[in-house]
């Protein structure tokens, strides 16, 4: 057995929903750190008294009990991993895992227990269900109920919000009112936020750019209290994650990272980013003696300082929080500054690279670290050349992208993710960046391929229309021109336009001939569409129902033996995840195991072949020849009236083309002619297929065509 044990896909339940992350077993201590928000849970072994193994919802669960009072619940262990979870703690630590079971039977009375910081219900000496105190909001009592109010979580698809317990009269010891003692043992380890007492120091009228507005910060021992004109925040220490500090010219930024965020109605906000002057200063005095904080701070602070008003803010918030600040670590932007330009979602803004991820600051702020990165993109700026834009995506799918950034930052950021390792998309793009940045800003200078492209078609067009352009002038517009065109347009009196350019002609032959723009085609009438010949589907091969069943391969024969051993190794293991497992069995079977499964498929597909060959010998398989015969001459049916139709549409094509005029140039004679026409077309519709076709195969002419032939 090796000196760690490491488990992926732990999940620590946080306020009703689920974070996954990674746990692993040392000899010194036990660490948790979580996917979502990367924070570290470490465990010393010696503060370590219970541990305890469970069947849980999501498979099986430690419960880890410490001696400081604090209580960590892991979920998602298999069942096969108590031996090795077990045999770990028993030659490491002092302190054995054991099994323990819980009560599933639904009651809804029992006792309750205060242990450290859950809330447990057992029913007969089992835990139903327990409750971390620190999840609670509120605490309400009445006659003889306590009620319990939860704080709520965005990430969560569903959320407890409310629990009642009943609590019978007497319970309690003599003197005391039984409902107050089970609401001051919740209250002394809920997460209730009581403003008691004097705060460690005030600092007056900071600007704050998320939640905008100049707020007094009073900084208690457990909890910062932002006290605006509108709005009041109490941010407790635990929900601080990270600290930030970030310098930009002569200002500086102090971001405050918090898990769950503060709340404003709807919105929420995961940064508190507080905005200083460099040249800002200022005297401070805690509220304590030298004595107090020489005990509780162990020469992190002291009674009196005094300095730029960043640093003691920085300073006080680091030792209060107890959290490392984070400021950007060796990276120069072309500028000399340790941030890129840039915007985010139509707004500007400034992008920090730091030792192992990005920030962003400040509307919205944006922190990325490396480990939850899947890629980075260099891609060209949408309005100019003159920037590019930098796209982030993450391993959950989430794509961030920084656009606005300057050409002369490429070589600065692509060396900064190139030497921290991460996936870069397209790599080439850094050449035909390479080249540029030693030309001009101008965008004169710079080769725009839709540009030139554009440039191209223009010439083409010059060139094809250039003898139309040079001739023509305002003293060429003739109306009559216009008229002919009319004409030719609709294509009804094109023999007499044709003889008034030959008869005007003449006089147009002295003077230089201007080019005219070249006439449009005749519009032609839109002749009715054919229907096209549907080819007959083809004929579904019919399944012979009696007809002994193909053989399995080797594999299928190994996994219908082995399905029930995978299901009871793996409880609660679903379909999809049984022959996902089934291949990656197979795949560490030895070649002497498959090839006895291969002798077997082989058996079964001589016995295969043997049965088919009796099967045909007796006459199987021509039953359905019947069916077939008959489903193929129904297609031929259908194709012959398809054909009747297509001969009949034909026939009222040609007649409608000859006898179809504009219009504008009906004469009365033809609109008479049309108008019986017309009547016999009405009573067509009244015959038959047949008769229709005789019809109008006998339609005489119209008396405009017979003139015109």
């Amino acid at each position: 057995m090796g000196d760690t044990l490491e488990f992926n896909d732990i999940y620590q339940e946080m306020k009703g929903s689920w974070n996954d992350g990674r746990l692993r077993f040392s000899k010194q201590s036990i660490v948790y750190k979580s996917t979502k928000t990367g924070k570290v849970d470490t465990i010393p072994v010696t503060d370590l008294s219970l541990a305890q193994w469970r069947r849980v919802c999501l498979g099986h669960g430690i419960k880890l009990s410490t001696s400081t009072g604090h209580v960590y619940k892991y979920d998602g262990f298999k069942d096969s991993d108590l031996d090795s979870i077990a045999a770990f703690f028993k030659a490491n630590y002092k302190v054995e895992l054991v099994e323990k079971d819980m009560c599933v039977k639904g009651w809804n009375w029992g006792t309750a227990k205060f242990a450290g910081p859950l809330l447990s219900f057992d029913v007969s000496e089992s835990p139903a269900f327990e409750i971390p105190l620190s999840n609670v909001s509120q605490c309400a009592t009445g006659k003889n109920e306590v009620t319990l109010e939860f704080h709520q979580n965005d990430d969560a698809e569903v959320a407890l919000m409310e629990v009642r317990f009943y609590v019978p009269p007497g319970t309690a010891d003599e003197g005391a009112d039984p409902v107050e003692a089970f609401a001051q043992n919740v209250l002394s380890k809920a997460d209730v936020i009581q403003a008691t007492g004097d705060a460690v120091c005030i600092f007056k009228e900071l600007q704050c750019l998320t939640p905008r507005g100049r707020y007094d910060i009073r900084i208690y021992p457990t909890f910062l209290h932002l006290h605006g004109k509108t709005f009041d925040y109490k941010i407790p220490f635990t929900t601080v994650l990270r600290l930030f500090l970030l310098p930009h010219k002569e200002q500086m930024f102090f971001v405050i990272s918090l898990d769950p965020p503060i709340k404003q109605g709807q919105t929420r906000y995961h940064f508190l980013i507080l905005l200083f002057s460099k040249d800002e200063d200022i005297s401070l005095t805690l509220n304590m003696s030298e004595d107090e904080v020489e005990k509780r701070f162990e020469g992190k602070l002291t009674k009196h300082m005094s300095g730029s008003l960043y640093e003691v803010v920085s300073r006080v918030m680091k030792a209060l929080v107890n959290r490392k600040i984070t400021v950007p670590g060796n990276f120069q932007g072309h500028s000399g500054s340790q941030c890129i330009t840039c915007s985010y979602k139509a707004s500007s803004g400034l992008l920090y690279p730091l030792e192992r991820g990005f920030i962003y600051v400040h509307k919205p702020p944006v922190h990325l670290r490396f480990e939850e990165i899947s890629c980075v993109n260099f891609a060209r700026g949408t309005t100019t050349t003159r920037s590019f834009d930098f796209e982030i995506e993450t391993k959950q799918g989430t794509q961030y992208t920084f656009s606005s950034i300057e050409r002369q930052e490429y070589g600065k950021l692509f060396d900064f993710v190139n030497a921290k390792k991460l996936n870069i998309k397209n790599r080439g793009f850094k050449e035909g960046m390479k080249g540029k940045d030693d030309m001009s800003d101008s965008d004169e200078d710079q080769h725009d391929a839709y540009l030139e492209r554009m440039k191209e078609e223009g010439k083409i067009r010059e060139e094809g229309g250039s003898d139309d352009s040079e001739g023509d002038s305002d003293e060429s517009f003739n109306p009559g021109e216009e008229d002919d065109d009319v004409a030719e347009e609709y294509d009804s009196n094109a023999s007499g336009s044709d003889s008034e350019d030959e008869s005007g002609g003449s006089e147009e032959e002295a003077k230089p001939k201007k080019s005219k723009p070249k006439k449009e085609p005749a519009k032609k009438t839109k002749a009715p569409r054919e229907k096209k010949e549907r080819k007959p589907r083809k004929e579904k091969k019919v399944k012979d129902a009696g007809a002994p069943k193909r053989p399995m391969s080797a594999y299928m024969l190994w996994l219908n033996a082995s399905r029930e051993r995978i299901k009871s190794e793996n409880p609660g293991i679903s379909v999809t995840e049984i022959s996902k497992k089934a291949g990656e069995m197979w795949k560490q079977i030895g070649k002497d195991k498959k090839e006895e499964w291969d002798k077997k498929a082989e058996e079964a597909k001589r016995q295969y072949e043997k049965a088919m060959k009796e099967y045909k010998e007796s006459g199987g398989g021509g039953g359905s020849g019947g069916a077939s015969s008959s489903s193929k001459k129904e297609p031929k049916k259908k194709a012959g009236k398809s054909n009747d139709k297509k001969k009949s549409a034909e026939k009222e094509k040609s007649v409608g083309n000859e006898s179809f005029k504009s219009r504008e140039f009906i004469s009365s004679e033809d609109s008479s002619d049309n108008d019986s026409d017309r009547g016999k077309k009405s009573s067509k519709r009244k015959h038959s297929d047949d008769e229709e076709e005789e019809e109008i195969a006998s339609t005489p002419p119209s008396s405009a065509e017979s003139g015109s032939d």
